[in-house]
């Protein structure tokens, strides 16, 4: 195992920062299709609690209720030479495989793989493989293929009316905020730096703009629009402003933006998925392209507990 590689940016001749492409693409649908039907119980979610990325699946899971459907397994925040590690489970290993590695699944699956563990995936419990590892479709599957499966009252995230509204904005925050901090923090060039710097907070003034007005991001409801960029928000004064040097202004310094992402914060889901210590200890202690010193920082200390006072804005029904 100690061949696979771990995080290391990618970057392009002009010094941009280039994300892996998801390597496992199967889907999971609601008639089984596609070879792997949506059923309780069959599916692990594996996931780190510092990944954007998997905190999104987080969300949507505790939302939707589907905690008893599909199991979850968190990796340890640290990672080695050996990558995402079980030690936070008994015995140090993964309770649904007995694995030690989240690698060891992902060879199980293809002997050949050499890309980078990633994480949030999805293991089939009955074909002993990884589905997906893709993330963007992961939400999406538990939201529309898993719909049977919901709690009595939960939230539509993917309304159909709003899809096509709900996907412009989702693709407009991927590659400027939420892959955009990325693309600042591993640039390897002045330009490529400044080029996703200004995306990105052109991008989050437009946003303090659109939130000055309405509760949410698209329609008069939380959607998956939201659950994409609260990761992002939730992060950026604990990390994002100084270890990605995306420091021209920090959440706090936005009315709007602050005020909706407390607002987010106080919702099952969003601020009882959020793990501060893991997401600090990650960021500064495994990129040491970044911080070699490794030292966390201890702060900001901000109150995420205090009035949003966003009641007056429209509100989901």
């Amino acid at each position: 195992m100690t061949g696979i590689p771990q995080f290391s940016a990618e970057t392009s001749p002009e010094g941009r920062f280039v994300r892996q492409a998801n390597h496992f693409r199967d889907r999971i649908t609601m008639d089984g299709s596609s070879g792997y039907l949506a059923e309780p119980g069959r599916y692990q979610l594996y996931v780190s609690l510092a990944c954007p990325w998997a905190h999104r699946t987080l969300i949507v899971r505790r939302m939707l209720g589907l905690e008893q459907a599909v199991g979850v397994t968190v990796v340890d925040p640290i990672r080695d030479e050996r990558g995402w590690r079980f030690t936070l489970s008994p015995d140090a290993r993964d309770p649904a495989t007995g694995a030690r590695f989240l690698s060891e699944l992902y060879l199980a699956t293809d002997p050949t793989y050499e890309g980078r563990i990633t994480v949030p995936c999805l293991w089939d419990r009955r074909t002993r493989r990884l589905v997906s590892n893709d993330f963007p479709q992961i939400t999406l599957t538990l939201e529309t293929e898993f719909r049977r499966f919901h709690r009595p009252g939960a939230p539509d995230l993917y309304p159909m009316e709003l899809r096509r509204e709900i996907d412009a904005m989702n693709a407009l925050v991927y590659h400027t905020v939420n892959n955009g901090v990325y693309k600042a923090g591993f640039a390897t060039t002045q330009a490529a730096y400044e080029e996703a710097f200004d995306a990105l907070f052109t991008t989050l003034d437009a946003l303090e703009d659109r939130l000055s007005r309405r509760r949410f991001l698209v329609g008069d409801r939380l959607t998956e629009s939201d659950v994409r960029l609260f990761p992002t928000l939730v992060r950026f004064d604990a990390v994002y402003y100084n270890h990605f040097k995306t420091n021209l202004r920090r959440l706090v310094d936005y009315p709007h933006l602050w005020a909706y992402a407390r607002d987010l914060f106080g919702r099952p889901g969003f601020g009882d998925t959020t793990n501060f210590d893991h997401i600090k200890r990650h960021y500064f202690q495994t990129q040491d392209q970044v911080n070699p010193r490794r030292i966390v920082p201890k702060g900001p200390y901000v109150d995420w507990r205090s009035p949003h006072n966003r009641t007056h804005l429209p509100e989901y029904g």
